[in-house]
Parts: C-alpha cells; sequence; structure tokens
C-alpha cells in the first residue's frame, strides 16, 4: 500500500508538469514522512550529496564540454562533409549524409542532444535547401541523434557503469555494434522513402573533392580512435577521456580550424553548465528516491513478482524492455536509468543476464523516449530548430521509431551482438 501510494503522488506531480527531478525528490521527502520515519529527514542532504560523487559521473560535464566545443569549432561541418563524399551519391542522398554524420559524431559527443543542436541545423538545412519536405529532414535528423548515447563514448553508459560497477570500457564497447546497427536501419529507412517520394541523390564526389573533404575532417575524424584507444590502451579512464576529448576539441577549433574564438568561451561554458546541472539535478533527486524504494523493499517484491510471471531469462528482458519503454514515453532516460536500474540490476543478476548486455539493451530502449511526446527531449529540440509541428514531426518519425524497435529487439534476443566485441577486446 506504501508503495503504491508514493507511484501515485509520483504520477501526480508528473501531470502537474512538475519536473522530474523536484517530483522525485518531494515524492522521496513525503514518502520517509508518511511512512514514519521523518528522522531520516536529517541525512536528506548526505544522500543527495552521495548520488552526485561517484567518479565516473564527472565525465558527463566534460563530454557535455566537449560535444558544444565541437559544434563552434568547425568540427560539426567538416564532419557533414565526409559523410557527404561517403554517401550522399545513393538515393536520398542527403538523408544518408545525415545518419552517417551523426554515427561519426557519435564517437566524440556521447550526447543525443548535442548531435541534434550542432548537426541537426547544418542538415536540416543543407536538406531543405534540396527539396526534402522539412518535416522529413527534421525526422531524420532527430532519428540519427539517437544513435550518438549508444555507440561509444555514451553518457548513459557513464552512469549505468557509475552506478552498478560494470567496466564503462566494456559498456562502451558492447555500445559499437548495436550503434552501427542502428545506422543502418536508419539507412534502409531512408532508401525506402526516397525511392517512394523520388527524393534526390547528389552527384558523386570527384576524387579531388573527396580528397579535400577527406584531410579537412582527417583530424576531426581521430577523435573516437583517440577515445577509445587511449581507454583500451589503458592511458586513461573513460572519465579522462571526456577531459582528453574536451583539450582535443578546443586545440582543433582554435588552432586548427581558427573558427573557435576565445570570445565563445563564455557561451560554451555556460551552456555546458546549464546541461550539467540539469543532468547533475535529477541523478542527485533519483538517488534519494531510490534509496527509499529500497527503504520499502521494492526491488526485492519485482524480483519475486517477475520470476513468479516466469523463471525464463527471455521472457523477464523482454517484460523489462516493454516497462522501459512505457516508462521512456513519460521520463527523461537518465532519470529512468537512475531510478530502474536499483530495481532491476538485482533481477538481471539472478537470471544470469550479463550486465554489459543489459547496459547496452536499456540505453538503446530509452533513446526511442527522445523520440516520443510528452518529454522527448530530441523531440522538441529538432522541432524548434526545424521549426516544424510535433504532430508533423511525429508523423514522419513513425518509420525511423519502428526501426529502432527492430534493432532493440535484435539485441535483446541475440546477446553476442553487445558481448562479443568487449569479450574479444577485454577478454571478459
Amino acid at each position: 500500500m506504501a508503495t503504491l501510494f508514493i507511484f501515485l503522488v509520483l504520477i501526480g506531480f508528473l501531470l502537474l508538469g512538475i519536473p522530474i527531478a523536484v517530483a522525485m525528490g518531494l515524492t522521496a521527502v513525503i514518502g520517509f514522512v508518511v511512512l514514519g520515519d521523518a528522522a531520516t529527514l536529517n541525512i536528506v542532504g548526505q544522500r543527495i550529496y552521495a548520488s552526485t560523487t561517484a567518479f565516473p559521473l564527472l565525465a558527463i560535464p566534460f563530454f557535455i564540454l566537449a560535444g558544444n566545443l565541437m559544434n563552434t569549432g568547425g568540427m560539426t561541418e567538416r564532419i557533414f562533409n565526409v559523410a557527404h563524399t561517403l554517401v550522399g551519391h545513393l538515393k536520398g542522398g542527403l538523408g544518408h549524409v545525415n545518419i552517417v554524420g551523426s554515427m561519426i559524431f557519435a564517437g566524440m559527443s556521447g550526447s543525443a542532444l548535442a548531435d541534434a543542436m550542432g548537426l541537426g541545423a547544418v542538415e536540416v538545412k543543407a536538406m531543405t535547401e534540396k527539396g526534402y519536405q522539412r518535416p522529413f529532414a527534421a525526422a531524420v535528423s532527430a532519428a540519427s541523434a539517437t544513435i550518438g548515447p549508444v555507440i561509444p563514448p555514451s553518457v548513459p553508459l557513464v552512469i549505468f557503469g557509475s552506478m552498478t560497477g560494470v567496466s564503462v570500457g566494456a559498456l562502451f564497447l558492447g555500445g559499437l555494434i548495436p550503434g552501427l546497427l542502428l545506422g543502418a536501419a536508419m539507412m534502409v529507412t531512408v532508401a525506402v522513402i526516397a525511392r517512394r517520394r523520388n527524393y534526390p541523390c547528389e552527384p558523386r564526389a570527384t576524387l579531388a573533392d573527396a580528397t579535400r573533404h577527406l584531410a579537412n575532417g582527417l583530424l576531426a575524424l581521430l577523435t573516437p580512435g583517440i577515445i577509445m584507444g587511449g581507454i583500451l590502451g589503458g592511458f586513461f579512464t573513460p572519465t579522462e577521456a571526456s577531459v582528453v576529448a574536451c583539450l582535443y576539441a578546443l586545440f582543433l577549433g582554435k588552432a586548427v580550424y581558427r573558427e573557435l574564438q576565445w570570445s565563445d568561451l563564455p557561451k560554451i561554458l555556460l551552456d555546458t553548465a546549464n546541461q550539467t546541472a540539469q543532468v547533475m539535478w535529477i541523478v542527485a533527486a533519483a538517488g534519494l528516491f531510490g534509496w527509499l524504494l529500497i527503504f520499502l523493499r521494492v526491488p526485492d517484491a519485482l524480483i519475486e513478482g517477475l520470476t513468479a510471471l516466469s523463471a525464463n531469462k527471455w521472457v523477464v528482458l523482454a517484460l523489462i524492455n516493454v516497462i522501459l519503454l512505457i516508462l521512456g514515453c513519460f521520463m527523461e532516460g537518465i532519470a529512468v536509468i537512475l531510478l530502474t536500474v536499483p530495481i532491476f540490476m538485482p533481477i538481471i543478476l539472478k537470471m544470469g543476464i550479463d550486465p554489459v548486455h543489459f547496459g547496452v539493451v536499456m540505453t538503446l530502449n530509452l533513446m526511442l523516449g527522445l523520440l516520443t511526446p510528452p518529454v522527448g527531449m530530441v523531440l522538441y529540440a529538432m522541432s524548434s530548430i526545424a521549426k516544424v509541428s510535433i504532430f508533423a514531426l511525429t508523423r514522419e518519425l513513425v518509420p525511423f521509431f519502428l526501426a529502432v524497435l527492430a534493432v532493440l529487439i535484435l539485441i535483446t534476443f541475440v546477446p553476442p551482438l553487445v558481448v562479443w566485441l568487449p569479450g574479444l577486446v577485454m577478454g571478459r
């Protein structure tokens, strides 16, 4: 009864439009008061602080900063030009360029929102100028941005690793093949729509143009290799890699491309601080709410409930996916991770499911929530950037949503697609 009351309070706050972080924090405080354990409120501040002090969480502001530096320092346009050289000649060429560009950028920023707000603006402008319908251009840009947190580096995977103690390096490697599958599925979707609507293809790049664009973008393209090579080579941790990504982006933007000015830094730092504060406020509130759930023994009850439904781990994984899909429609993805990981991890471990597999499945699952109302951040960001209605954008996103869902089902029931590469490289 107490658990039902707590969740009803949380849902009520969300329906009133209260921000998710405030809703979770208030619900936790109310819960402890109602349970007659008001003395626990004396250490609420300590619990909130403790939720935000895990060392791997330091990677979050630095990866956000790296993405903002790349968007301002000229790397975004060069990535777009390289992608244009590679796939622009295919049917619906700029749609493919959009996706490949996002896949490359995903190896640098780890953030769907950074991808949408950086590459998205460039991509939508280029596509509409070539005769693509604006809602379609926005839909491709929004969908391709969700590849960002799956292909390493990834902010959600950093948070998952910090909560569970699972190797962030292994999680990063685990996300690589699913991220490539996501890109391939979206490119197939673009090809089908492009043939149906007779969208144009770009002229095949000449050798001179291809050489020029690849040379201009080479240093930017080295970023994913530097990040993952340094992590796997033992030169730095994932957290330290985020700092290296910032320094490298600053060096390229200022010293090499000369498009980043010192006067740009205050705005970049302020934007980074705002985005980091939003994420970390959710982390802090979710930590407090998760503490209440553990106090109520919700994880134990859920374990008993799910295992009573089925002892088959595939059925349990399917049920968890459904729960995550529903939650992702109404809550921000990082909040869902923070809320549900303490609940689901004991079930995962009891069922013998590889936590690396589950972490990547969960992250990909929650990317769908970024594309759906009422709280899809990428959906609203792209609607604003492209100046299209939420309804028109959502309608165009349906085929891409189904493509992402197909990849989610595939990696859920074929674990080697996730765990093979970490096993090969790290000997897990």
